[in-house]
Parts: structure tokens; C-alpha cells; sequence
């Protein structure tokens, strides 16, 4: 008897893929009752989306302090990264003034995800914007979500410009003062620091020179952090330290944008006279306003903006800053931007004479001097090293190591300095031939 025998695939049943799903929270405000109001949404997003059956956990992303205004908030970004890069389906958020306030913003972003095939769910709303009438129903309610951005930055406006008007101080963040009943109240150990700034830029120290020394002493700004020549600058040129007020000398672009601009006579100012104590006086501020512009203006006619070939090509492995093209009295030299501003104990870095530079490079280039053209089109960047050492990389993806070496003291020596090095000796020995 003939026997059949069939052999029988057996098949794996394919297990349907787990829906990828995040959930996006924020807060328009840094206050403790917000913070715990974000925090309650992350918890709670987390629970939802791990315990919902078909559901994959992909995280929740957030943003603290920020408006719906901004396209640049670091969570809602790195949302929209992970969702371009395929790793998302589903988008919970809260309601759609939490995704975004501007109109415009909100319907870009949802139309990029639909296209990338992620849909997202507007919880107050109940909107998912892969509905046939999801964009209708979004597009009327984030208009309704602007006006009311608008609606709140107007009330604000409002209550900012009638604070002008009563001559109440509006930044709490100034050195020397702290806000009580909304009048400033001096603070006697940052007061002083105020008034040594004052003093010592009228004695003839830039900005630079000031922050050096306040940072050897160990003081410090407002927050604690080290000073800076721009901190410096906006501190002697705050008139609030006179013990009077210049309101509204800035203002808000608009409640999109919320850029900063002067106010060059599109909105009222307020001046406000004896408002609190003075940290320092009248004549010590406009002094030290005359001594500002003088400066301001003799940078501004002496400055020639010029560019050298090693500008932007030289990146200290210390601290990561460009070198900078600097003239001694000794010769020209080429010095950590770091080093330069806040000495050998911010990064050791060593100043590299400009002709030794030159030198090095020609070697490495392969030609007999210098050439800024070549140099130029062959080399991206010289990252500087301990030791002397240079590492050079190439357009092409090259790298070379060398090192470069230090000048001996009698090659250092520039004519000048060997003249006058010779005058003195020869007023020496005429000094021992007369006491003789």
C-alpha cells in the first residue's frame, strides 16, 4: 500500500505591533504650584500610556516656564526629533494652548506630523488630528487659543505700564537691591561691590580689568556666578543706582515673537525721582557715564574691522575657545581668548609668537614661507595642545601633529627692546666712570 506523507508548514502568528505613543506637558510658569502641576501631568501621562493595553511607552517630554509662543522649547523639540526620526505614532497632550498658542506654529507642526504619520490627540478638545475633520476643528480653536495669548499679554501690559506710572521698579534681579512692598531696599555687602565697580572704572580699568578683580577676590554677581566684561558694562550704565527710575526704556515686539527692543520713542517713558536710597551719587554716575562715552567713542573711530589668517582657525584643547591675534610691545603673538581675559588660573595655555606660527604652518604646508592663500583653502582648523602642540586638520580630512619651539631669550628680544637694553647699559657705565 502506497503511503502520502505532505509536509505541513507550520506558521508563527504574527503579533500585531504595539502602538508607539508619548505625551507632551508644559507650563507657562516657574512657580512652585506650576512645577507641581507639570509633575502631577508627567505622572499621570506615564501611568496612562503604560497601562493601556496595545500601548508602547515612549516617554513623556515637558517644558517648564516656557510659552506655547516658542517654537524653540528644548522638550517640544526633542519630541518632534524623536517623531521625524520614526520612533512615534500617538501624541497625548492636555489641550491644544498647551502644544502651541500661535496659530501658525500649531498647524506647521501637526501638518509635518501627519505627513510622518503621527497623530496627535488634543485631550480637552477631543480632537486626533488624523480625523477627516481634525485640522478644521483645530484651526478655529487655536485661533481662539492666540487671542486669548493676546488677551493676556495685554492685561499684563497693562498692569507693567500702571506700576511705571506709580514709579514701582519692575527687576528684581539687580545687584545691590531686593524688591520689599515693591520698592527696592538696599543689600549693604552687594551695594559695596556696586560702588567699588563705579569707583574703579573711573580710576581707568576697563571691563575686562574690573571682572578680574572682583573674581580674584572672590565676589560674585547676583546669582553667584563670575564676572564678565559684559556684566560690568550693563552695571555701570543701570541709573536705578542713583536712587531714581527710567521706566520703559524696552518693550515687547508683540505676544508672538516677545522680542526685546528699545524703546526709541514708540511707547511713553517714566522717569521717577528719589524712589529709593542711592548706592551711588548723581555725580559719581554721570562721571562715570562721560568716562563710558569717551571710550565708546574713541573704539568706535580707532576699530577697523580686520580679519588675519589665523583668525577662527586656532581652538585651544584647554577650554575650547578661538585664539586671538594680539600686539605686545615685544612682538606679535597669538593668545587663548580665555588666558587673555582671566589670566593662567581659567586655562594655562601659552601665547604662540605670530612669525613661529607662520613657520610651523609653512612646514606642515610643504612650502618654503607662508602662504595665506594655500593655507587658507588647505586647512579647516589647528588645534593647539600641551607641550607646544599643534594638531592640524586638513579640508580633506588630513591631520598632522607637530609642535612648535619656544624662542630662546636673545631671539626674543625685538630691536627695540636690544636699544634700549644697550642705552641703559652705557648709562651704566657712565654712572661707574663718574663715581670713580
Amino acid at each position: 500500500m502506497e503511503r502520502t506523507i505532505r509536509q505541513i508548514e507550520m506558521t508563527v502568528p504574527v503579533q500585531p505591533r504595539l502602538k508607539r505613543v508619548a505625551a507632551y506637558a508644559r507650563v507657562s510658569s516657574g512657580k512652585d504650584a506650576m512645577l507641581h502641576s507639570l509633575s502631577s501631568q508627567v505622572s499621570l501621562y506615564s501611568q496612562l500610556i503604560q497601562n493601556h493595553e496595545g500601548w508602547q511607552y515612549c516617554g513623556v517630554y515637558s517644558d517648564e516656564a516656557f510659552t506655547g509662543t516658542k517654537e524653540n522649547r528644548q522638550g517640544f523639540q526633542s519630541l518632534l526629533t524623536e517623531c521625524r526620526a520614526g520612533n512615534i505614532d500617538l501624541i497625548i497632550t492636555k489641550s491644544i494652548s498647551r502644544f502651541a498658542r500661535n496659530t501658525v506654529t500649531l498647524l506647521q507642526t501637526v501638518r509635518e506630523l501627519k505627513l510622518l504619520g503621527v497623530d496627535v490627540y488634543f485631550e480637552e478638545q477631543n480632537i486626533h488630528t488624523q480625523s477627516a475633520d481634525g485640522e478644521l476643528m483645530m484651526t478655529i480653536l487655536a485661533s481662539y487659543a492666540q487671542e486669548e495669548s493676546l488677551s493676556a499679554s495685554e492685561n499684563q501690559k497693562w498692569r507693567i505700564r500702571k506700576n511705571f506710572e506709580e514709579g514701582k521698579p519692575w527687576n528684581g534681579t539687580v545687584l545691590g537691591y531686593r524688591i520689599e512692598n515693591g520698592q527696592y531696599v538696599v543689600v549693604p555687602e552687594e551695594a559695596a561691590i556696586v560702588r567699588r565697580i563705579f569707583e574703579e572704572y573711573l580710576d581707568g580699568f576697563g571691563f575686562n580689568a574690573i571682572a578680574q578683580h572682583l573674581n580674584a577676590d572672590g565676589l560674585t554677581t547676583r546669582y553667584g556666578n563670575p564676572w564678565h566684561h559684559s556684566g560690568v558694562q550693563k552695571l555701570i550704565r543701570n541709573y536705578c543706582y542713583t536712587g531714581n527710575l527710567l521706566l520703559q526704556r524696552t518693550f515687547r515686539e508683540n505676544h508672538i515673537t516677545k522680542k526685546t527692543l528699545p524703546n526709541q520713542g514708540e511707547l511713553p517713558m517714566y522717569h521717577a525721582t528719589e524712589t529709593h536710597e542711592p548706592i551711588v551719587s548723581m555725580t559719581l554716575f554721570e562721571a562715570v557715564q562721560r568716562e563710558a562715552d569717551a571710550r565708546a567713542e574713541h573704539y568706535n573711530h580707532t576699530k577697523v574691522k580686520v580679519t588675519y589668517p589665523f583668525t577662527g582657525k586656532l581652538e585651544c584643547l584647554g577650554c575650547g575657545k578661538n585664539y586671538r591675534r594680539k600686539v605686545t610691545t615685544a612682538r606679535v603673538v597669538w593668545i587663548c581668548a580665555t588666558f587673555n581675559s582671566k589670566g593662567k588660573a581659567a586655562c594655562a595655555s601659552k601665547q604662540i609668537p605670530e612669525e613661529t606660527l607662520m613657520a610651523v604652518t609653512a612646514q606642515v604646508l610643504g612650502t618654503p614661507k607662508f602662504d595665506e592663500h594655500l593655507f587658507a583653502a588647505a586647512i579647516e582648523k589647528i588645534q593647539v595642545g600641551k607641550n607646544n602642540a599643534l594638531h592640524y586638520i586638513f579640508r580633506d580630512g588630513r591631520c598632522v601633529d607637530t609642535t612648535w619651539a619656544d624662542r630662546s631669550r636673545a631671539e626674543s628680544w625685538s630691536p627695540e627692546m636690544k636699544e634700549a637694553a644697550r642705552q641703559r647699559q652705557m648709562q651704566r657705565r657712565k654712572d661707574e666712570w663718574l663715581d670713580q
